[in-house]
């Protein structure tokens, strides 16, 4: 293989990523169409902050279905489907554990 071949193959391959990663993400949301869901995360898929503020970060919950962990949702409609509240509580999701 030569280097120019390489070089294709690399660029390519590179192109094809971008590519992917286009059509698999969806379009950022504004924040301001977004709600605050409490309750609804798996442990790790927590969006921000804690209410607790024990973390700073997404992706750091340890209990599934955390009542002061949140994941953003499109609306408040959306959250209640999901099982979930508005504001944050105590203790673990009832109706999700």
């Amino acid at each position: 293989m030569t280097s120019k071949t390489a070089a294709l193959n690399i660029a390519s391959a590179l192109f094809g990523a971008v590519a992917l990663a286009a059509i698999v993400a969806p379009p950022a949301a504004n924040a301001a169409d977004l709600a605050k869901c409490y309750g609804i995360s798996l442990a790790g898929q927590n969006s921000c902050a804690n209410q607790a503020g024990t973390h700073s970060c997404a992706g750091q919950s340890k209990v599934n279905y955390d009542g002061s962990e949140w994941r953003a949702v499109g609306s408040a409609a959306i959250c209640t489907e999901l099982g979930g509240q508005a504001q944050a509580f105590k203790g673990v999701n009832p109706k999700k554990a």
